[in-house]
């Protein structure tokens, strides 16, 4: 079963305190964030910084749908409360719809 993967597009605001402690959550996720994720069909997630940019790249099972891990999270208390709590780190990319934040990127090349 060949895996399907996605790169999502974020920025962080620009302060070099709120960065530090969102870079510190990252090194103990919640552990019910962990689970959503991988109950998702998630197989593998990365994401890199640079600046206020963050950049993410998913591995997913074939079956994967963003749709339905919306769901999913909406219906989950505590991945809302880190979502929430994540969004006073977070800003949205210029051009982003209200509420919009992890933007899929479009895939133009590949060696």
């Amino acid at each position: 079963m060949k895996t399907k993967r996605y790169c999502l597009a974020l920025d962080l605001k620009n302060d070099p305190d709120l960065i530090k402690e969102y870079k510190e959550y990252h090194e103990n996720v919640w552990p019910e964030i962990t689970a959503s994720i991988k109950e998702a069909g998630v197989e593998k997630l990365d994401i890199y910084h640079v600046e206020d940019r963050l950049f993410m790249i998913m591995e997913t099972r074939p079956d994967f749908s963003f749709q339905e891990k919306q769901k999913s999270d909406e219906a989950n208390p505590k991945v809302q409360e880190w979502e929430t709590l994540m969004w006073d780190y977070q800003q949205a990319l210029p051009g982003s719809k209200p509420g919009e934040k992890w933007r899929l990127m479009e895939h133009i090349f590949e060696l």
